[in-house]
């Protein structure tokens, strides 16, 4: 009798016995589940609210756009200066 023979033909045998007890745990502990905490929903909630959203907000935007486009629309060249300066000292 060769030895690889009986070898193999064990292995075989073996894995049955593995799948047939592994179904066999599987069956007593039932399906699994997942559930989510409250605050998970809360974040869910939120996450989608905020992707709804625009990121414009036209009634802020939508009077200065009118002005542009008639032409009305000007800006202080010391308020711009003053600001820009500002922006530079946050840099330095």
């Amino acid at each position: 009798m060769r030895v690889e023979a009986y070898n193999q033909i064990m292995q075989v045998y073996g894995a049955q016995k593995l799948k047939k007890a592994n179904a066999a745990k599987a069956a007593a502990y039932g399906k699994d589940a997942v559930e989510f905490s409250d605050r998970g929903i809360d974040l869910q909630t939120a996450k989608a609210a905020v992707a709804a959203a625009s990121d414009v907000r036209e009634e802020l935007t939508a009077p200065l756009k009118e002005q542009i486009q008639n032409g009305t629309y000007e800006v202080s060249d010391e308020s711009f200066a003053d600001k820009l300066m500002a922006k530079l000292a946050e840099f330095a």
